[in-house]
Formats: C-alpha cells, structure tokens, sequence
C-alpha cells in the first residue's frame, strides 16, 4: 500500500536551484510559445477552491518561467483582481458555463493564444470539454476530486486528497499520468515559503482561526463565531476570514462588532491567509482546500464538511486519528462544531500531539511537482505515470 503522506524532493523547486525542477524552467522556455490556459470558475455556489488551486499552480509555473491566462465565466470581482495582479490575465467567458459553447470558446482561446496545455477545475466540464482542448494533442490537466467522470482524454489527473489512491482513477484515465495524495496538494507560494522557513507560532499564542472557505455555501460562519465567542475563554481570540465568494460577508461583520474588536478580528479576502493560520494555535475551518494549508503549517483544527467533494479527505483525517471532523450539513452543525471546538480547545496535550501528528507530512511542493509534471507533459518530455507521479 502507498502511503499517501510519504514524499521526498524536499526543498524549493525553482529554475536552476537544483531538485525536481532543476533547469526545466529554462530548457523549455527556450521553445514555449504561448502561456498555458487555465478554466476554473468561482462563486457564491462554487467556493472558491477550484480557482485557488489553479492559482497555486500558476505561481510555480511563473516561478519557472511560464506564464499562465485564466478564463472564467464566473469570478468575483475581488478574485479576479487577485489574479491580475499576480500577473495572471482572466478572460471572461460569455457563454454559459459548462455549455457545448463554453468548451468552444475555451478551445478557441487556447488556439488564439497558442497555449501548449491546459488546465481544467470543475464539476461541470465533462467529455465535451476534454475533447474541444485536446485537438491538436495539446495535454490537458484535469483537477478531479470525485473520480466519477471518465477522463480518457487527460493527460495527467490531480487529485490531492489522501484518499486518491483508493480511487479507481486507473480505469477513468488510463493514459493519463496519475498526481494523487498530499504529495500534490497545491499549496500556495506564501504557504510554500512559511513552510520552507518553519512556522513559529508565538509564545502565548490563544488565537482560533474560523474559516469556511471563499464562499461558505452553509452559511456557517456567523452561528458559529456567536457561538465560539459564547463558549470559548474569554482569554482566547477569534480570528475569522470571509472569503470573496461569501454572500453573508455582511452579516458576519455585525456579528463580529457585537462580540467586540477585543475578542475577534475580521480579514475579508485576506491575502495573507498562510500568516494567519500561522498566528493560530487552532482552527475551525471547512474540510477543503485549507486542509492541506492547515497540516502544512500543523495547526490542529477541526474540521467541517461543507460539501460532498470534502468527504473523502475528512473520512481520512477522522480515521487516521489527525483531527476531529463535524458534518456541517447536520441540523444541529453548529452545536457539534461548538462542542468539539470547545473539547480540543481545553485539552492542550491534544492539540500538541495533533500538532506533532501533522508535522512533515505536507512539504509544500505540490504545486510546483503539478508544474513540473504539466512542463514535461505539454513539452515531449514523457515520464514514468502511475500513482507514484
């Protein structure tokens, strides 16, 4: 059995700093012709977490050499400011998504731009799309975290859940090379650098972090900062994130200005989320993306799922003992989120073994081996495929 959390290639991986990425940045900057297309969408209904993984591969592309274009047909307006100043152009798709239209004007963008591959994050592309972005035998990399589609056409697969290498993904993409488990979760570049430098959480630290993700499509966030404030030590401080996509960002600025600035503080589509989760000495936060962020930095939290494409990485988390995980979909979410929150919060021995638990286990490369590996891929360097990457 693979281990899904055992990884070497330790260190940063840039152009000509030696590693997995050694010279590749260079060697086919030298032919690349166009920058790579990414299509991802995000929204009050779809989070944020598809574009901010394609974001967190588009840093280890630029920090190699390449460059990428975003086309999204759906985009908070915050987010997509994020993108262009990061230096990454969006394109706003007029068709509707998910459309055959939509897999046109996609593979139509891709040829104007004469992009050598293409990246694709979402529930709602299907054969259709795989097919339009492949003509011309252009690789196509497909973010996936349900493997419930067939993906004959991709030419690598993400899925950094730790439960990926269970997945019957062997039989779904056959040809495709196969980037599964936390060795390729994709981690942002200012995760990347906290993790290369070491987190040092400071003495005394008695922060909570509350963070449902970009869009909190439960709606969880104000009940259970009330809560928290209600229920936690009056000594321990709250720090809660609302993401662009959040449709109550309103309501829980109000909540947080009745607990009081004394108690809690709000950061509203933060760019600095790898600091706070550094400041915390724990979180309560969705069972997404911020998973991989949180065991990175090995910051004990509990966790919640807030949708099905969650289960399968809390499943594994709950089961391997790394951290308690709350069905947000219950009727009685919030009381359970309180009452676990509250129990972790008390026992400190706890929380400093999950903390050592968590330790090492994710390196931060993730996102530049998806570099690298797309790189390869859309340049004719053919390697190994299989679930070891």
């Amino acid at each position: 059995m693979i281990d899904a959390f055992a990884f070497g290639d330790q260190g940063r991986l840039a152009p000509g700093s030696g590693g997995l990425g050694s010279g590749l940045g260079q060697r086919v900057g030298k032919v690349m012709t166009g920058p790579i297309l990414i299509r991802a969408d995000a929204g009050p209904e779809l989070g944020t977490g598809h574009v901010m993984r394609c974001l967190a591969v588009a840093e280890a592309l630029q920090d190699l050499g390449h460059t990428c274009h975003f086309l999204c047909a759906a985009l908070p307006p915050a987010l997509a400011q994020r993108l262009t100043i990061a230096g990454f152009p969006v394109h706003s798709l007029t068709a509707p998504a998910g459309s055959v239209a939509d897999a046109a004007q996609a593979a139509a963008l891709a040829e104007t731009l004469d992009a050598p591959a293409v990246v694709l994050d979402g529930y709602h592309f299907g054969p259709i799309h795989h097919a339009a972005l492949t003509v011309g035998r252009r690789p196509l990399l497909v973010f996936d975290d349900l493997a419930v589609l067939e993906l004959f056409s991709a030419a690598a697969v993400v899925n950094p859940s730790p439960a990926a290498l269970a997945l019957p993904y062997s039989t779904l993409a056959p040809e495709a090379r196969l980037l599964l488990g936390p060795r390729y979760a994709p981690l942002r570049r200012q995760f990347r650098a906290v993790v290369q430098a070491g987190r040092r959480a400071p003495a005394g630290c008695e922060t909570v972090l509350v963070s449902f993700g970009g869009a909190d499509p439960l709606s969880l966030t104000a009940p259970c900062l009330a809560r928290l404030a209600r229920v936690l030590p009056s000594t321990c401080r709250l720090a809660v994130t609302i993401g662009a996509g959040d449709r109550c960002a309103e309501v829980i600025i109000a909540t947080a200005a009745g607990i009081g600035a004394e108690r809690v503080t709000v950061h509203r589509d933060t760019a600095t989320m790898a600091t706070l989760i550094g400041l915390a000495s724990m979180a309560v936060a969705a069972a997404g993306g911020t998973v991989f962020e949180l065991a990175a930095l090995a910051v004990p939290a509990v966790l919640v799922v807030v949708a099905d494409n969650q289960l399968n990485s809390a499943r594994w988390m709950a089961d391997q003992g790394l951290a308690p995980v709350i069905d947000g979909r219950a009727a009685d979410a919030v009381d359970q989120i309180a009452e676990a929150a509250v129990a972790l919060w008390v026992d400190e021995a706890r929380r400093r073994a999950l903390s050592a638990a968590l330790a090492g286990r994710i390196d931060g490369q993730g996102a530049l081996r998806i570099a690298v590996a797309l790189l390869a891929l859309a340049f004719g360097d053919q390697e190994p495929r299989g679930p070891g990457g």
